[in-house]
């Protein structure tokens, strides 16, 4: 019987396999595929199977490619190209990739699983502190029970189509398969895997850190904390990344572009906060790793920012309570604290988002923001629609930015961050906030204008 750590190990590699035919291409002419790649795609509802990549033994001459060229098995090819690698962002006229789009709207795109719970505390509605009230996952501390795991994207891509080659060969079609061998996690990869050992608290705990393209230790970076909910608390360190932006967001190649930063995303394997507003000692933890990262690296102890969902939100919370002026800003999503605690928050820059139709952070972030009027702080207010197209975001912004107040605090308007025709019971409206949250831009401006 396997205990519950190798369960997670055994299904991170073993895969979704969608197998058709027979997994091999015939070898005989010039052009056979060599191999194929799995490429998955972090939503905001989690990590996706979203394209193959066959890497060709010639270049491939992409004006000729179709979507009919090319099928994997249940899933719906929504285009084909040639790239110079593996990566989508490789498209090129000519190349010895072809990328067989899929998409991502498919019923098996996803790649979470879940799995049997084996012991651990008893997990409330979504598995989420902060969503629905009650005692949620369990104590600050507590070792919950793992329920989710990301297996590595597997597929096999049949050729049934001609496809032609740069030299003008053509490579016929034919009625056998190849199974990927590789997975290619965009951005995910870009994130190192590492563990601390904090010698003050005695805790271990591991982190995904990215690193700017091109570090220069000459200059000054900020850096971004990401912590997850109690939802993706495990001890398989990627879980995070794979579960949603919180993190991914701001890792992106079009975010680093523009703001380059470093990424920290903790894997908590324990509950970190609960609902009677406490902590564990991974609050402390966490604000040392932050510390360790800021000696080894040039990051800009004035641009440290904070951001979190759910138990993430209520943990920057608390941060900002005991570490006041630690973080020159903090992104707070879906959370909730006791209102008699949240006072020193009133000197705090935040940006605070939460959904009407979530029962438990809604009225939670309605009696914090009282008591910070009270305290003095300035706060706009906005409603928003969580169907809003990225432009309407931007304009919904810029109307409360123009306010220019050191808090900001929205809410998505009842009924519309949950998807057409899933359930509306239990953590949904909760849970579909940061399906959103991090995919809107002008939120991460705001966040990195802000300095300490």
């Amino acid at each position: 019987m396997p205990t519950r750590r190798n369960l997670l190990i055994m299904g991170a590699g073993a895969g979704m396999v969608l197998t058709i035919g027979v997994p091999i291409f015939a070898h005989d002419g010039p052009g056979h595929a060599k191999s194929a790649t799995a490429v998955t795609e972090v939503f905001g509802e989690g990590v996706k199977l979203t394209a193959v990549a066959v890497e060709y033994d010639a270049p491939v001459k992409g004006v000729d490619l179709s979507a009919g060229n090319f099928a994997v098995e249940g899933r719906t090819v929504t285009g084909v190209f040639a790239s110079t690698s593996a990566d989508p962002a490789g498209r090129a006229e000519i190349g010895p990739f072809v990328i067989v789009a899929l998409s991502p709207e498919d019923a098996n795109a996803a790649l979470a699983r879940k799995i049997g719970q084996q012991g651990g505390a008893a997990s409330g509605p979504g598995g989420n502190v902060g969503g629905v009230g009650g005692r949620g996952p369990g104590q600050a501390g507590d070792i919950p029970a793992y329920d989710t795991i990301y297996p590595a994207a597997s597929a096999a891509v049949l050729q049934p189509g001609p496809i032609t080659l740069a030299d003008g060969h053509v490579v016929a079609g034919g009625d056998s398969a190849i199974e990927t061998t590789k997975v290619k996690n965009l951005v995910v990869d870009d994130f190192r895997q590492l563990v601390f050992n904090d010698p003050e608290t005695g805790d271990l705990l591991r982190y995904n850190l990215f690193v700017p393209k091109d570090y220069d230790a000459s200059r000054s970076y900020p850096l971004v904390l990401f912590m997850h909910d109690a939802g993706a608390t495990s001890d398989v360190t990627r879980t995070t990344l794979f579960q949603g932006l919180g993190a991914i967001s701001w890792a992106s190649p079009e975010d680093q572009a523009k703001r380059p930063c470093f990424v920290l995303a903790p894997q908590y394997a324990e509950i970190i906060v609960d609902n009677e507003s406490r902590t564990s000692s991974m609050m402390e933890t966490t604000i040392h790793l932050v510390e360790a990262l800021a000696k080894e690296y040039s990051i800009d102890r004035k641009r440290l920012y904070a951001t979190g969902q759910s138990g993430g939100c209520m943990m920057s919370i608390a941060m900002n309570i005991a570490y006041p002026g630690f973080f020159a800003a903090s992104f707070l999503v879906a959370g909730q604290w006791g209102s008699t605690l949240v006072k020193p928050l009133a000197q705090a820059k935040l940006f605070v988002l939460v959904s009407q139709d979530d029962p438990g952070a809604f009225p939670g972030e309605n009696a914090i923001m009282e008591v910070l009027e009270q305290e003095g702080a300035k706060i706009s207010r906005a409603v928003w629609n969580g169907t809003w197209s990225a432009e309407q975001f931007r304009t919904a912004f810029e109307a409360i930015d123009a306010k220019d107040t050191p808090i900001n605090y929205v809410s998505f308007e009842k009924g519309t961050v949950i998807p057409a025709g899933e359930s509306t019971a239990g953590a949904s409206g909760h849970r579909n906030t940061w399906r959103i949250a991090y995919t809107i831009e002008p939120i991460r401006e705001w966040i990195f204008r802000q300095h300490g």
